[in-house]
């Protein structure tokens, strides 16, 4: 099984959130033939601003809460060059707050959300595992069409 992991954050002035990209691929055994299965997985990060502005002397209550998700894309080619796409996400992967403005704390979230690599990693892997009883019943679904056609 080869894992490839590329973190890159896209922090130029106008982004409104990072971006980190986790590449995966794996070679599956099956009756058709061998399917390589390729997952393109990208970080989006939802932010929600809370709290109230106060006057001057008081505390103030902003915060930033953001939750991360990774939104994926498998493709599969079999042995005979077909392509099995899905797309699929798994939600709130990571979360955080800071105080103040969301748009005054992006580069804060970002270096978070770099800081967690490793657990995103995991959760892609978990997400590959989970995703390969669906592929191999598509190949199956796949198989028992060929046979009636």
């Amino acid at each position: 099984m080869l894992f490839s992991l590329s973190a890159v954050m896209v922090l130029g002035l106008t982004a409104a959130s990072p971006l980190t990209t986790i590449e995966h691929s794996t070679q599956i055994d099956h009756d058709t033939g061998p399917l390589t299965a390729n997952y393109h997985g990208n970080i989006t990060i939802d932010q929600k601003q809370t709290g109230t502005i106060t006057p001057s002397g008081r505390p103030s209550t902003l915060r930033c809460m953001w939750t991360a998700s990774v939104a994926v894309t498998r493709d599969a080619r079999t042995a005979d060059g077909m392509i099995l796409r899905r797309q699929f996400v798994r939600e709130n992967v990571a979360s955080g707050s800071y105080a103040g403005w969301c748009s005054k704390n992006k580069i804060a979230i970002a270096e978070s959300v770099a800081k967690r690599t490793p657990e995103l990693e995991r959760h892609m892997t978990a997400l590959v595992q989970d995703d390969r009883n669906v592929l191999l019943a598509d190949l199956d679904g796949l198989r028992d069409l060929a046979r009636t056609m």
